[in-house]
């Protein structure tokens, strides 16, 4: 029981970790553990969209997940020009330690996940991907391209980060995405 506890308390931190999205009915920037609880929903929610076969209860654990790591390393804004390679070792190396916390079978299945969500070999790991890089979207084109405008990101640079996963995800969602794109471009919505 005691490790169980000790790992629901580490996953707090999660709260901490301070994301570029500003949420919608406030002034302040989401954190981790609201984006990964808002896009489980908007997967849930998608559900229909998803490809044929889907598990999405799947979906929903790779999400869960997919951010634990963040509570060593942080978050990287989808949209930088990073070195992607470090900054998933980086993550490899916390969420080992952060699922270390639990029993050796629990922490294996928590492990496997988050590598199904990396790899994005599975359907329903590029079904969750569809789902992560459309919610920073959707909130930006919420709030008039906030975060794009704060961090100096170019249309060109949302395309080239999100079309791929998204059309490949969940072609309906990339449909739909890329018409309100191309009006937020319009609107000068995006950064130099």
């Amino acid at each position: 029981m005691q490790s169980v506890i000790d790992f629901i308390l580490e996953l707090d931190k999660l709260k901490t970790v301070t994301r570029k999205t500003k949420t919608l009915h406030s002034d302040r920037y989401e954190n981790s553990a609201e984006h990964s609880w808002q896009i489980a929903l908007l997967a849930w929610s998608l559900a229909p969209y998803a490809p044929a076969e889907t598990n999405i209860h799947q979906v929903i654990k790779l999400l869960l997940v997919h951010d634990i790591g963040e509570i060593d390393t942080g978050d990287t804004i989808v949209y930088a020009n990073a070195d992607w390679s470090a900054l998933k070792a980086e993550e490899l190396t916390a969420v080992q330690r952060i699922f270390g916390l639990l029993p050796a079978g629990q922490a294996a299945e928590l492990l496997a996940l988050w590598q199904e969500f990396e790899t994005g070999a599975t359907i329903e790991a590029q079904f969750a991907h569809a789902c992560d890089r459309a919610m920073p979207v959707l909130l930006n084109l919420a709030n008039n391209g906030q975060s794009w405008r704060e961090n100096g990101i170019s249309y060109a640079r949302v395309i080239a980060r999100i079309e791929a996963p998204i059309s490949q995800g969940c072609p309906a969602l990339w449909h739909y995405l890329s018409g309100k794109l191309a009006q937020a471009e319009q609107a000068g919505w995006f950064g130099g």
